[in-house]
């Protein structure tokens, strides 16, 4: 059996003028638009997911609200505050807890970008894979039907995606 893992960072948020909380930013415009398109790249490529396990921080919140509707089926979510500006170490406890086949990821940088390194087989030659901008996607397959089993350099890469390629 393929499970296969979406690693999503969050839609581009905007900054608080009143020197509110990070976990509280909101998606700036540029999210707003860039998240459903990232959802339907998904989509189309036949990666859309039947789990999400998405951070509790608002813009992560938005960006999975933006993301749904592009989906014919409704995943099964849970937003996990343990995700918040999570190390790759704790996203990967958490991914190695999930129960899905195609599973996504919302999370934040610099943990979700890293765990995508660390994970791929064979990194991509796309020039923005290192930075891990903005709703930057990554897809990854792995030949188990555990998701116990998953690990560093075991992901076969199956695609990666920013905003600007769309």
């Amino acid at each position: 059996m393929t499970l296969r893992l979406v690693l999503i960072r969050h839609a581009k948020a905007g900054w608080s003028d009143d020197g509110g909380r990070d976990h509280a930013r909101p998606l700036a415009e540029r999210g707003l638009t860039d998240a459903p398109r990232i959802a339907a790249w998904l989509a189309d490529q036949g990666f859309a997911p039947d789990q999400v396990l998405c951070s509790d921080a608002v813009r992560t919140r938005q960006t999975l609200d933006l993301m749904l509707p592009r989906w014919s089926d409704a995943p099964e979510v849970a937003h996990l505050p343990q995700l918040y500006n999570a190390a790759p170490a704790q996203l990967l406890v958490s991914a190695r807890a999930a129960q899905g086949r195609t599973v996504a990821l919302i999370a934040h940088n610099p943990g979700i970008g890293a765990l995508a390194a660390q994970l791929a087989a064979v990194a991509p030659s796309h020039p923005r894979f290192g930075s891990y901008p903005t709703t930057a996607t990554t897809v990854l397959e792995f030949d188990t039907d555990s998701w116990r089993e998953i690990g560093n350099g075991l992901g076969k890469l199956r695609g990666f995606v920013v905003p600007a390629d769309l």
